[in-house]
């Protein structure tokens, strides 16, 4: 035993294996005569006796100088990696294994192999044939096709791509689909910073066609990048699938569900009150618009204004009541009202007073003057709007700007006026004195122009809440305009009592508040938006040839519009309309575009040939889930399901999971804005600061925003970002999902996983020596467990194997990828790499004939436990569990059904009678006595070569004696013992000795 410890070269690298001790180490005692058990226990405690000084072994300053200087020589150069292998081709394998992990090695050339060999497809006519709970089909939430990935999509994609794989290795049908979104307001507004920042151009100096193919080239750049990132995750979409919002296929269905809509009476045209971006100068939805409550006066900068020459920033007011007086017709007497917006008062159109107030009953059908227009306003009365006891109980209406005054305005029949511009601007209807000003410049001049009237009253703080638009950041407006609306109240309803009635499962079920907090109180979609890249409405107005000109914009010549899937079935339907041919109409097509969340609603059904009956559609529609993040709940998900329900009379899926926001280490969102955004690419490569300040530098924050933007990043990053590999960052970030909440992402956690690689790595690379010899079969776990040759070491690590496999399996089910990561960890670094690797090593370098059915059955449980981990690992980890798999001995001699890659692999299965309690007690058991064994060592400094005599105390004819008597073997191969000896005679005990209590049964 003392002469094969002392001849392994390779004792150094077993050690690696070895974790830090967690085990709580008492201080020793040296005895001077033989004690009482109880004097025994109470000196384990450091109770007793005085302490006496211990003896130290291996404690020269210069061996350990030594020690640390051969460790240094013996740290390997990482060597530039150069891609040798052929694209599509699988790599080569026939050379050594290489002696460290390097990330870039190895996941080279195994994408662009899955991808040649066709094994992320699929195909519909066998398909077709599956039931329902062996396939699994899933799309991509298609990200925006000018932008690149960041850290969530990363999640997203070590999510999806997780499922996917599990389930191909678990032999279902599984299909995967790719796609990226034309992003209307996303892109348009990227583009034209773009075109602002390096030409100093607008997107209307270069003209609509000018500036949508300045996109489509954005879309062609960038695209590509993201497919690249896709590739680089280990993304196994199918590639011969992907789809683009705006591609042929997606186009089709978009006029189509335009079509159908407006045939079911569910889309109508109207002049409304709705969210206005004049930076954008488009309409938005509800749920574009982001919240900011002021507790008071705020200055703040506004993108579309010059800024304010009063304020040293160039910063408008804001939080503020403003007061003034409306002097009542025919008299002296003023009316005074109060607004937090005092722009909208030049399209006021009435006073309102409560019918109640006595204050006011004099007034009751007068009017108010204008002060700049000198128009006649009416009192009225109110009893909705207006609280008598706020304020002066008098009450401007702006029906044109403001939600309430607009339902006012209806009630009253009040004229609607609209006094700003598309841009933002006040326009003719605000009076020669203002026009062309922009609206907050235009307050202010207001203010002064009332003060020189004798009208301001003043001024004093107030809360208030601004609407942001989330894609411009700009200040937004209330505006009556002319849109596209659908009705969704019983798309809604159904699509709220799906989850109900459980036929659609929300997981978090937290989230499902959410679910019907929003289409229990839904409101028609505004699907139109007056931008240039986007679906063009499927829409022409109509006239006929030298016919009165009249207004598209006006609702009293809605039923000039003509809702077609073509301009040939436009014109039909026109010259149905109007009675006359064809030569005799003029058709102007809408130029505004669908809110992008129109066509992404449809992407689950789009991307299968929706309209058209395909293969692909009648085998993979409905899918299985759609995994996405919690904040694009009601944006995308709540739509596809009711567009699904409504157009297909289906649930699009049958499951979500929603995983958290990805946050950076200080808890902010990953923001472009704010500088923070990682490329999931500078993870898998690594990135020198300098490379991550000079990408701020190219973007498009403002100086002011770039310079603080690079202080955080040095701060964060301060070397750089280490190179991590795709596999370590998918398993850090895998691993994040446990928390539940948004994602604090520290990257030096992913660096950790990096190194769990270089273990993994290490851990194979060191047990292939032990294999080198060994033939597997095509039976080999079932050969070995009824081979009547297996020692209690083998069954606890085919046991723990099959409780691992067990728990992740379940794991996955239940989409708790933290937990499933959690626990591979935990079987490769405690169970395998430092437990069962160090025990199996003094067995196989035994090569006695008496030894040799134990060496065989350790050598069958390696090469079980290796393989099937790494299969294991796979859905999380594809790349280096591929790497390892396939060097592993025997690769290609187990018969025609040997799969050809790991992600063709059957994932493992637990086999319930392999799983032993008794065979894992015992070794937990042993690993207590081992802990202790070392714990001691580490206490008197006995070096590794050093081999002591332990005595070890438990109850007689029990468990614990079983196991030590069984076990005695590892106890000396872990706790580097020379021999062990089991409840000897007290006087065979030596009287100076160094005690561990392990428990109430073992000394």
């Amino acid at each position: 035993m003392t002469d094969t410890w002392e001849s392994d070269e390779k004792f150094a690298a077993m050690a690696a294996y070895v974790k830090p001790l967690d085990y709580p180490m008492p201080e020793p005692k040296v005895e001077e005569k033989k004690m009482s058990k109880s004097a025994l226990k109470k000196l384990a405690k450091n109770k007793g006796k005085k302490k006496k000084e211990k003896p130290k072994w291996e404690t020269n300053p210069d061996k350990k100088k030594e020690k640390d200087k051969k460790a240094k020589k013996s740290a390997i150069a990482t060597p530039e990696f150069v891609n040798e292998t052929p694209k599509g081709q699988k790599k080569d394998l026939t050379s050594p294994i290489a002696d460290a992990y390097h990330p870039i090695a190895v996941e080279s050339a195994w994408q662009d192999w899955w991808e040649a060999s066709g094994y992320y497809g699929c195909d519909p006519i066998k398909a077709m044939n599956r039931p329902k709970e062996e396939k699994f089909v899933m799309v991509i939430p298609p990200p925006n096709v000018t932008g690149s990935l960041h850290l969530g999509h990363a999640l997203t994609a070590a999510v999806e791509d997780t499922l996917t794989r599990w389930h191909r290795m678990k032999g279902h049908a599984s299909l995967y689909i790719p796609g990226t979104d034309h992003a209307g307001i996303a892109t348009q507004s990227i583009v034209e910073k773009m075109l602002m920042k390096d030409n100093g151009q607008t997107r209307h100096d270069l003209g609509r066609e000018k500036f949508i193919e300045k996109v489509w080239e954005w879309k062609e750049e960038y695209g590509g990048k993201i497919t690249t990132q896709l590739r680089s995750l280990g993304s196994s979409v199918d590639w011969s699938r992907e789809r683009f919002t705006m591609d042929e296929k997606c186009s089709k269905a978009v006029v189509e569900a335009f079509n159908i809509f407006h045939e079911r009476g569910l889309l109508y045209r109207a002049n409304r009150l709705g969210n206005w971006s004049c930076a954008l100068r488009s309409a938005i939805s509800d749920i574009e618009v982001d919240h900011v409550d002021l507790e008071g006066r705020t200055f703040l900068n506004v993108k579309t204004h010059i800024g304010n020459p009063a304020d040293p920033k160039g910063r408008y007011e804001f939080g503020v009541l403003t007061s003034f007086a409306y002097p009542i017709e025919n008299s002296e007497e003023k009316l005074v009202v109060a607004t937090t917006r005092l722009e909208t008062m030049l399209g006021d159109t009435a006073v309102a007073i409560h019918p109640d107030d006595p204050r006011y009953t004099h007034l009751h059908g007068k009017f108010v003057i204008h002060p700049f227009s000198s128009r006649r306003i009416p009192i009225i009365c109110d009893t909705i709007l207006v609280n008598m006891d706020f304020g002066t109980g008098a009450v401007k209406i702006t029906p044109a700007h403001d939600p309430n005054d607009y339902e006012c305005g209806k009630r009253h029949d009040l004229e609607f006026i609209t006094v700003l511009t598309e841009g933002g601007a006040i326009n003719g209807e605000g009076g020669e004195e203002f026009e062309g000003l922009m609206r907050y410049d235009a307050r202010i001049a207001m203010e002064k122009a009332l003060d020189k009237k004798g009208l301001y009253i003043g001024k004093e703080s107030n809360k208030m809440r601004l609407g942001i638009c989330s894609r411009s950041g700009d200040i937004l407006e209330p505006m009556i305009t002319p849109q596209w609306y659908v009705n969704c109240g019983n798309m809604a309803k159904r699509s709220a009592d799906a989850v109900r009635n459980g036929d659609l499962t929300i997981v978090p079920k937290d989230h499902e508040k959410t679910w019907y907090q929003w289409l229990d109180n839904i409101r028609d979609w505004c699907v139109s938006r007056q931008l240039w890249w986007g679906h063009q409405i499927p829409a022409w107005f109509v006239r006929k040839e030298g016919e009165e000109e009249m207004s598209k914009n006006d609702m009293k010549n809605n039923e000039r519009w003509i809702v077609a899937r073509n301009e040939e079935e436009a014109y039909e339907k026109a010259m149905k309309l109007l009675s006359c041919d064809r030569s005799n109409l003029i058709l102007e097509r809408d130029e505004d575009v669908l809110d992008t969340w129109f066509s992404s609603g449809l992407f689950p059904f789009s991307v299968m040939g929706w309209p058209d009956q395909t293969d692909d559609l009648k085998a993979f529609y409905p899918t299985s889930l759609l995994e996405t993040g919690s904040d694009i709940i009601f944006f995308w998900v709540a739509r596809m399901v009711m567009m699904g329900l409504e157009l297909t009379d289906t649930l699009p899926f049958h499951t979500v999971y929603l995983h958290a926001m990805v946050r950076d280490k200080e808890g902010r969102k990953m923001s472009k804005s704010l500088g923070n955004v990682i490329d999931p690419l500078e993870v898998i490569h690594g990135c020198s600061l300098e490379s991550l300040l000079a990408k701020l530098d190219g973007g498009n924050l403002p100086t002011k925003e770039v310079e603080r933007a690079k202080k955080d990043q040095a701060k964060v990053f301060p070397t750089g970002i280490p190179e991590c590999g795709s596999d370590a960052l998918r398993f850090g970030l895998l691993a994040y999902t446990r928390q539940g909440k948004d994602v604090n992402l520290d990257i030096q956690q992913v660096v950790g996983y990096r190194n769990f690689c270089n273990k993994l790595w290490n851990a194979t690379k060191f047990a292939l020596q032990f294999i080198s010899d060994f033939s597997p079969t095509p039976t080999l776990l079932k050969d070995l467990m009824e081979s009547g040759k297996i020692a209690i070491r083998d069954e606890y690590m085919i046991s723990t194997l099959m409780n691992a496999v067990e728990n992740v399996d379940n794991c996955f089910t239940e989409y708790k990828f933290g937990d499933a990561q959690s626990v591979s960890y935990s079987l490769w670094m405690d169970s395998i790499c430092d437990v069962f690797i160090e025990l199996m090593k003094p067995i196989v370098y035994d090569l006695t004939p008496e030894n040799a059915d134990a060496r065989w059955a350790v050598q069958a449980t390696l090469w079980i436990t290796i393989e099937t981990g790494l299969r294991l690992l796979h859905p999380m980890m594809p790349f280096v569990t591929e790497e390892l798999w396939h060097r592993l001995p025997g690769r290609g001699t187990l018969g025609d059904t040997e799969p050809k890659s790991i992600m063709l692999a059957p994932y493992p299965e637990c086999v319930t009678e392999y799983k032993n309690s008794k065979a894992e007690e015992s070794m937990k058991i042993t690993m207590d006595i081992i802990r202790a064994c070392r714990s001691l060592r580490s206490s008197y400094n006995i070096g590794n070569k050093v081999l002591t005599t332990f005595f070890v105390k438990v109850p007689p004819g029990g468990a614990h004696e079983e196991a030590a008597l069984k076990q005695t073997r590892d106890v000396m191969t872990l706790g580097r013992a020379g021999s062990v000896i089991v409840n000897a005679k007290p006087e065979d005990i030596p009287q100076s000795v160094g005690i561990v209590i392990v428990d109430e049964s073992t000394t």
